[in-house]
C-alpha cells in the first residue's frame, strides 16, 4: 500500500515550531504530508501549499492580502483560497486525511475547508475552541475536534502529547481510509425523534426491504441541517421530513432552531419530499424554570433536567403551516404534506403527558387552506405512531420512488 496523503493545515507565521513537530510525527507514521500554510504575517517557506499560492487561488497576491490591514478581511481571502487549494489537492493527489491546528482564526479556516471536503474523509482539528461552542466550525460534516488544552504556543509536556496523539490518530485513519463511491441503492433520508420512532422504524424497514439505502437523522438541532447538507450534494431519491421540530423551534425560538433554510435543500433540487408534522406538538425549551419564563401559561413535560417539551396550541401551529406553504410553493419537485389527525408524537397521545386531541384536526383544516396548488395534502385519520399512518407514508414513498 502506498503511503497516504495527509493535508496539514497550520500557519507557520505563528506556529512554525508546532508545524515542524507535527509534520515529523506524520511522516514517521508513514504519511506523505501536504502542508497548506495560510499564513498572512510572513512566509516561512517549506510548505507544499504556500501562503502565496493560497492567496493566488483567491485571486489576490499575498502582499495585497497583507495590505488589507484587517484580520477579518484577510481571513476571508485566505479561507477562500485555502478551500480551493484543498479541493485541488484532493482532486489531484487523493487525500486520505486532514489535520489542522489552530486557535479561533485557524479553526474557522480549517473548519470551512473541511466542510468543503467529502463525508468519510478523516478530518481532525486540534483547537483552543474545542471546549466551547463548536457548531460554526464543524457544520454538518464528520469533523472531529480535540481540545488543545494549552494555548498553541510552543511545545511543552502537554501540547507535545496532544499534537502527537492527533497526528497518530489521523495517520491511523488515513492508512485505513477507503473512499467509497456510495451505494447504488436509491437513497432515502428521514427525520425523526425518539417520540416518533415507533412509526419511523417500520417506514425505514419497509424501504430497506424494497432495496433502498435509508439514512435517519435526529431532528434535535443538527440532524435536520445534516440531512439538508446531504440532500444538497448527493444523489438522493426521496426525503421523508417527518419531524419538524427544528422548523417549529426556528419560528418560536426553541432550542432546536436550525435557521430559516431548514428543509429547503431537497425542495430546491427537485427531490421528491413528503413532509409530516411529527413532534410539532411541542417546542423544545430549556430547564422547566426557563421554559415557563419563555413560554408562560403552557403545558409542560420535563423530558430531563435540561430539556422541557412545551405544548403547542393552534395559534403556535398556524405559523408553521404558513412557513411550510411558502417553502413548498418554491419546490422544483413533487411535495406531499401528510397530517395525522390523532396526534403528532408519543407525548401527544393517550400515553403521553401533553396530549390534546382537539388540536390536530383544526390544524389540518388550516394547513389545507394555505397550501399552494403544487402540494398534495392528505389528512390521515390516525395517530402519527399508528400503523395506518406509517402505511400511508410507505405507500406514498413507494409511489414516488417508482416514478
Amino acid at each position: 500500500m502506498s503511503n497516504p496523503n495527509v493535508l496539514l493545515i497550520i500557519t507557520q507565521d505563528t506556529k512554525e515550531q508546532e508545524a515542524r513537530y507535527i509534520r515529523d510525527i506524520l511522516e514517521a507514521a508513514g504519511c506523505n504530508v501536504l502542508h497548506l500554510d495560510p499564513s498572512v504575517r510572513r512566509s516561512v517557506g517549506g510548505a507544499e501549499i504556500s501562503p502565496e499560492q493560497v492567496a493566488a487561488a483567491a485571486g489576490h497576491s499575498i502582499e495585497g492580502v497583507r495590505a488589507l490591514g484587517h484580520e477579518g478581511k484577510c481571513q476571508a481571502v485566505m479561507t477562500d483560497g485555502a478551500v480551493k487549494c484543498a479541493l485541488k489537492a484532493h482532486a489531484e493527489s487523493g487525500l486520505s486525511g486532514v489535520l489542522a491546528v489552530g486557535g479561533s482564526m485557524g479553526t474557522g479556516l480549517a473548519g470551512t475547508v473541511m466542510q468543503a471536503l467529502p463525508y468519510g474523509l478523516p478530518k481532525l482539528i486540534v483547537s483552543t475552541m474545542a471546549s466551547g461552542f463548536t457548531q460554526p466550525y464543524l457544520g454538518v460534516k464528520d469533523i472531529a475536534i480535540m481540545n488543545a488544552v494549552t494555548d498553541i504556543s510552543g511545545i511543552n509536556s502537554i501540547s507535545s502529547e496532544v499534537f502527537r496523539n492527533a497526528a497518530l490518530a489521523v495517520a491511523g485513519m488515513a492508512r485505513g481510509y477507503a473512499p467509497t463511491s456510495g451505494s447504488e441503492k436509491p437513497l432515502v433520508l428521514i427525520t425523526t425523534l425518539g417520540t416518533t420512532e415507533k412509526s419511523v422504524r417500520p417506514i425505514r424497514e419497509a424501504l430497506e426491504g424494497d432495496g433502498c439505502e435509508v439514512m435517519v437523522f435526529h431532528s434535535s438541532g443538527a440532524g435536520g441541517p445534516t440531512l439538508d447538507g446531504i440532500a444538497a450534494e448527493r444523489n438522493v431519491a426521496l426525503v421523508l421530513d417527518l419531524s419538524l421540530t427544528e422548523i417549529l423551534d426556528h419560528i418560536h425560538g426553541g432550542l432546536a432552531n436550525s435557521g430559516p433554510d431548514r428543509g429547503k435543500a431537497a425542495l430546491a433540487r427537485g427531490i421528491p419530499v413528503v413532509f409530516a408534522p411529527g413532534n410539532s406538538d411541542f417546542i423544545i425549551a430549556g430547564p422547566i424554570d426557563s421554559a415557563q419564563a419563555q413560554f408562560p401559561g403552557k403545558k409542560y413535560h420535563i423530558h430531563n433536567p435540561a430539556l422541557t417539551a412545551v405544548r403547542t396550541d393552534l395559534d403556535d401551529l398556524k405559523p408553521l403551516a404558513d412557513h411550510l406553504a411558502k417553502m413548498f410553493g418554491e419546490a422544483k419537485g413533487p411535495v406531499s404534506f401528510y397530517v395525522p389527525l390523532k396526534g403528532f408524537s408519543n407525548h401527544d397521545s393517550p400515553y403521553g403527558h401533553i396530549h390534546d386531541p382537539s388540536i390536530p384536526p383544526p390544524f389540518a383544516d388550516y394547513a389545507r387552506s394555505v397550501m399552494p396548488e403544487n402540494v398534495e395534502f392528505r389528512a390521515v385519520d390516525a395517530h402519527f405512531n399508528d400503523d395506518e399512518f406509517a402505511e400511508a407514508v410507505i405507500a406514498k414513498a413507494r409511489e414516488l420512488l417508482a416514478r
